[in-house]
């Protein structure tokens, strides 16, 4: 297909991934929505129920902006009762810039014209076509329906009698015929319904995408109505893009500037925290990360960001809000530190700022804020006062169905016997780091296998099961993220509205909202924090002295006592039974050690929680695989632990800057292979020269390192390599 148009239901979800991918592809992308219109005019008591459908498409700039208004209306302007609908006045009234198409099967005339209210088809085809002049074309569907053929005639008839283009259209649910029954035990499962139900919303298996000859062969009585598919592309000559970030404006006080609002507060913030720590012949140090750290904010533009986020911190402290001391890798800036963004002091735990914001690599910085469960609304509602409401949002995220809960989606629908579900269920290996999918189970599990030679039902939810998997299954909004704009979201991307929330929220994910321009900003509830709250409150009402927790110690025996007895239920992220015990053979003295273990205790590092243990307690010496790591491995036994120290290691073992090395630690991160091999800035070719090239000179690509160490192992070029002693070292680089 040289075109294809993107017309869901009442949203734009997928508009900009569509538009990016397609165009990417060498294929023309129309962006369009099916919009449920409500035609005739509602008694105060009904509830809406739309008619049916049009299908309006973006021919121009304007026309997408209208397209973002009229898909915001479908779920802001309708009350919790009534269907997502839009009145037909407004669409009416938002044309420009839009093709219109009648809509197929679902569409508003065709509803009309099947239930003989020729009166209210007429009067809506006279509405469009004033409205959308030669922009409006009459929509022909041919998906198998019966009951649609004298809707068909209809159309025909007035095309050629008000001189109206026709337009065939196909509208696919599923890429291949076959797919038709994994597509209805979908339509399903959104609809609480089963399959073996007769009222209920179905398809015909003609819902497959047809190919240009299948389309030119089915409409071959009305070729002009399959010519004008191309006509109505080359119409539509915009599509949506990417866009760098549109930070709002901070409010500043006395028409200073961003940055210079930023300095004076943070060095005010900064003189403040020093006060209270004993490093005074440490000032120096403090004050020139500072002012390191402000001429690269400053140079990527991000003041106007750390005033917002320090503004609503501020602000949720000052209200009794109980907010976390700091979290992932915005601890590392100075700035942040001094703004009380964080209360973690980066110099003190050897943080690096570069791993937050890297003027090498330019991308949002992006503060993982933490706010009392309870009262995370009352901050987000300061947000929209002092931002505007309508330039404040929640983010969209899609829900899947996973590997077990689409088996038993399926065995639902399919109306098997529940106890035969679930152990089917059971049998896909439930591990949330590393996600089995049914395909992988199917083809490890032997009972799984032996389920299916007993029993026909099993071999058919599977089949339906293995289809549906991975597919997008319901819309919630994202724990953390909210977005604020410089101007009304509307305006840039179309928003939704969870019917849990009376928050609006985006209609892209948080991926495509970020690539629409908007900047993100994190307000996650913790119930932690709510529990820490009122555990001081009961204290404070039992008579006792409120503590202070921006004051509380670091280096209390007893809490280290009880945490080494695994004493920790409700301490968060020390609460599993696999975390208790690894507390008790830890027996942690010291806050380090639990940093240690939280950094550890996650897929991949795990394996080193033993090693990092007996070097702890003395039982294994630790190893720390060159001398000049030493310094940087010393705090952890040798174990490399944090991405900090993976930074250090780039720098000082192969002259990175830190910049560079935040480049070469995110490629590690990702497992990108094309990122980790643009570190080979100076490594030699495959055709090295051992006489000229030095292990000790410059190596900026551990993966290659580990290669090069491999042939020299396994040659006699290098006499003096020793396999034993270096190779290890060189394996654990590169891993």
């Amino acid at each position: 297909m040289p075109a294809a148009a993107l017309t869901d239901s009442n949203n734009l979800f997928g508009a900009l991934e569509f538009s990016e991918v397609l165009s990417d592809k060498g294929v023309q992308p129309v962006i369009g929505i099916t919009l449920s219109v409500l035609v005739e005019s509602l008694h105060p008591d009904e509830r809406a129920q739309p008619e049916g459908t049009i299908v309006l498409l973006a021919q121009s700039e304007e026309g997408y902006a209208n397209l973002m208004q009229l898909a915001s209306a479908a779920y802001l302007d309708v009350v919790a009762t009534d269907e997502l609908h839009v009145p037909i006045k407004k669409v009416l009234e938002l044309n420009a810039g839009l093709i219109c198409l009648t809509g197929g099967y679902d569409g508003a005339l065709n509803h009309f014209i099947r239930s003989s209210r020729i009166g209210p088809a007429q009067k809506l085809l006279d509405q469009l076509r004033e409205a959308f002049d030669d922009r409006l074309y009459l929509e022909l569907q041919r998906h198998g329906r019966a009951d649609d053929v004298m809707a068909e005639d209809w159309l025909v008839e007035q095309a050629y009698a008000q001189d109206l283009p026709l337009v065939a259209t196909n509208e696919p649910y599923f890429p291949r015929r076959e797919l038709y029954a994994a597509h209805d035990a979908l339509l399903c499962i959104s609809q609480g319904a089963y399959v073996g139900m007769d009222d209920r919303r179905k398809l015909t298996s003609e819902h497959y995408f047809k190919s240009g000859a299948d389309m030119a062969e089915r409409f071959a009585d009305i070729p002009e109505a399959i010519m004008n598919t191309l006509e109505i592309a080359r119409r539509c000559a915009f599509r949506p893009r990417t866009s760098k970030p549109i930070l709002p404006r901070f409010p500043t006080e006395g028409g200073c500037s961003e940055a210079e609002e930023l300095r004076t507060r943070t060095i005010e913030g900064l003189e403040a925290r020093l006060e209270k720590i004993e490093m005074a012949d440490t000032r120096e140090v403090y004050f020139e990360r500072l002012n390191y750290e402000l001429g690269v904010i400053e140079k990527m533009g991000f003041p106007g960001y750390f005033l917002i986020v320090s503004d609503f911190i501020q602000w949720a402290k000052a209200q009794g809000i109980p907010v976390g001391p700091g979290r992932g890798s915005g601890a590392g800036s100075l700035v942040a530190w001094a703004l009380t963004i964080t209360d973690l002091d980066p110099l003190r735990f050897g943080l690096l700022f570069e791993r937050f914001l890297n003027p090498e690599r330019v991308s949002m910085p992006d503060f993982d804020v933490d706010v009392c469960q309870d009262r995370r609304g009352e901050v987000i509602r300061y947000v929209q006062d002092r931002y505007g409401h309508d330039r404040v949002a929640q983010i969209i995220t899609f829900g899947t169905l996973q590997a077990r809960a689409v088996v038993r989606d399926v065995g639902r629908v399919l109306q098997l016997p529940l106890g035969m579900v679930d152990r089917i269920a059971k049998q896909v290996p439930n591990n949330p780091a590393q996600p089995v999918t049914l395909a992988e189970a199917v083809e490890t599990e032997p009972r799984l296998q032996e389920m299916q030679r007993k029993n026909e039902s099993v071999v058919r939810l599977i089949s339906v099961a293995l289809q549906l998997e991975g597919l997008f299954r319901n819309a919630s909004t994202h724990a953390a993220g909210v977005v604020i704009g410089e101007r009304p979201l509307a305006e840039v991307v179309p928003l939704y509205r969870d019917p849990r929330s009376n928050l609006p929220a985006t209609q892209f994910n948080m991926k495509w909202t970020e690539e629409a321009g908007l900047v993100k900003f994190d307000f996650l509830g913790l119930k932690t924090l709510t529990v820490i709250a009122r555990a001081l409150d009961y204290i404070e009402s039992a008579g006792e002295t409120r503590p202070d927790m921006s004051a509380v110690g670091l280096k209390d025996p007893a809490t280290y006592e009880l945490l080494g007895a695994g004493a920790s239920i409700g301490v968060f992220q020390l609460e599993s039974s696999g975390m208790r015990d690894t507390l008790r053979r830890l027996k942690p003295d010291s806050i380090e050690d639990i940093i240690a273990l939280i950094s550890l205790y996650r897929p991949g590092p795990m394996k080193n929680i033993g090693v990092y243990v007996d070097r702890k307690l003395g039982r294994a010496e630790p190893d720390y695989l060159h001398p000049d790591l030493k310094a940087i491995l010393k705090e952890t036994y040798g174990v490399i632990v944090y991405q900090e120290q993976v930074m250090q290691i780039a720098q000082t073992l192969s002259g990175y800057s830190l910049g560079e090395a935040d480049l070469l630690r995110r490629a590690m991160g990702k497992k990108k292979k094309e990122e980790y091999t643009a570190q080979n800035y100076h490594a030699p070719s495959d055709e090295y020269d051992p006489e000229t090239w030095e292990m000790g000179g410059v190596i900026q690509d551990a993966q290659l390192y580990y290669n090069i160490g491999w042939r020299l192992a396994n040659s006699d070029e290098w006499p003096q390599w020793n396999p034993e002693s270096e190779f290890k070292r060189i394996r654990t680089l590169a891993d």
